[in-house]
């Protein structure tokens, strides 16, 4: 609260009132949300011109439909005639509350038309808003598919949350089938991932059953719970393949099996032939570097030798698993050092020289000022320095010197790892303009 000793006007800016009719005090307010389903629609129509308002002319929709005529001997509608609705008629305004007769549909965006004009008809409204009411309804399921042998994903309408009640039954339509049996649960947005312990029988036909599934407002599917179809995953099979148990056996066999059940038995040893057989097919992929899996990189890698112990990524993991070879065939040579760095550090223009060491000039150089004493000649003659084109971060270093140590012939020796000096740049000092601690340092 602010209190003020006193208040004068000084000028005062009015603003014409618009002709004809305006639409005010209205409720639910346009784009609300989560608005009770049991709420009560009210607005008001004024002429703020001072123009009369025709109350015959008004007219009001509800999501299409006609609520209020106030030219009906009974203006308003059966649907929105609910205890409390009315119509309260001034010479410039018109109060109107209509109280729907049965609860508004869950979620749903509710359209509020209004038509009205003025009393001598010089001016017109014809004004739509909408508003949004709350989600009372609990989750379905839209859809049910097979992602993979173990994979299967359901599709809710809404955003869902799995708690610890949630159960998710997969029960075949046929026979001889598999049952699903569910280990492993991730709900993401309007997504449930399951994970299977055993494949489904493929192209068979799955009743799944959801029970303990909410949405983020708490409102449960039910005891009951939401059922959704799916067809298992089939995997590939080739072009001409023709591998059918049951018509391996001979032809007698297959003619006194009047009641089906030599068709049943054998349909179960064929699936998992099939399974099989999917495998096999599945073994190139397995092994090919553009397309086999994360896990399988790491024992290709594994079974290559790889000696470095790096993090890599996926990606990286391709690469090095097709050059990692001819990283063997350049071990002990420059180029490799440098293809090495290049591969894991990202270093380019790294360069490689010989051990260099200071002139000694008699008579001139002195022992600790100019000169220093070095190494012997056989070590001089097998030692090098590598140099980067930047200054390295530990990290980077670490890997640059790890690198070079496993990548140089056994009988040479890495002396040092040169990096790019930064000199140090000192603002210049003014006298009667700089300010010590200010704009300039002491050193």
């Amino acid at each position: 609260m602010i209190e003020l000793a006193a208040l004068s006007l000084a000028a005062i800016d009015a603003v014409a009132p618009a002709p004809g009719p305006q639409l005010i005090n209205r409720d639910p307010a346009p784009t609300e949300g989560d608005v009770p389903r049991g709420a009560t629609i009210a607005l008001e129509l004024t002429v703020p011109s001072g123009d009369t308002l025709d109350a015959w002319s008004v007219r009001v929709w509800v999501a299409g439909v006609l609520a209020y005529d106030g030219s009906a001997a009974a203006p308003i509608a059966p649907g929105y005639a609910g205890a409390g609705s009315g119509a309260v008629a001034g010479a410039l305004s018109l109060r109107l509350k209509l109280v729907p007769a049965a609860a508004l549909p869950s979620t749903a965006s509710m359209s509020v038309r209004v038509v009205a004009s003025s009393g001598r008809g010089a001016a017109r409204i014809d004004e739509t808003y909408a508003f949004t009411v709350e989600d009372v309804s609990p989750p379905a399921v839209v859809a049910a598919l097979s992602t993979g042998p173990r994979g299967v994903r359901v599709v809710f309408d809404k955003v869902v949350a799995l708690s610890a009640a949630a159960s998710f039954d997969l029960a075949p339509s046929s026979a001889p089938a598999v049952r699903g049996t569910v280990v492993a649960s991730v709900a993401e947005d309007a997504n449930v991932d399951l994970t299977l312990t055993s494949p489904l029988s493929p192209g068979v036909s799955y009743v799944v059953t959801v029970t303990g599934v909410a949405d983020l407002r708490g409102h449960d599917v039910g005891a009951a719970g939401v059922q959704a179809t799916l067809t298992a995953f089939a995997p590939p099979r080739p072009a001409g393949r023709r591998f059918d148990l049951l018509s391996m056996l001979p032809k007698m066999n297959r003619r006194a099996d009047t009641s089906g059940d030599l068709a049943a038995f054998v349909a179960c040893f064929q699936e998992v032939i099939d399974w099989l057989l999917a495998d096999l097919d599945a073994l190139p992929d397995l092994i090919d570097l553009e397309r086999a899996p994360e896990w399988m990189l790491d024992l290709i890698l594994q079974d290559l030798g790889n000696p470095f112990a790096f993090e890599l990524t996926e990606l990286q993991k391709r690469r090095l698993a097709s050059i990692l070879v001819g990283i063997y065939r350049l071990k002990g040579t420059a180029p490799g050092i440098r293809s090495a760095i290049r591969f894991f550090v990202g270093l380019d223009d790294v360069a490689i020289t010989p051990l260099t060491a200071t002139t000694l000039v008699l008579g001139e150089s002195e022992l600790g000022v100019d000169w220093e004493l070095g190494p012997s000649a056989r070590f001089a003659r097998y030692a090098f320095e590598v140099t980067t084109p930047r200054v390295l971060t530990d990290t980077e270093r670490s890997a640059v010197r790890a690198l070079v140590d496993y990548m140089r012939p056994g009988h040479t020796h890495f002396v040092a790892l040169n990096e790019p000096v930064v000199a140090l740049v000192f603002d210049g000092w003014e006298i009667g303009t700089s300010e010590l601690g200010a704009t300039s340092v002491l050193n």
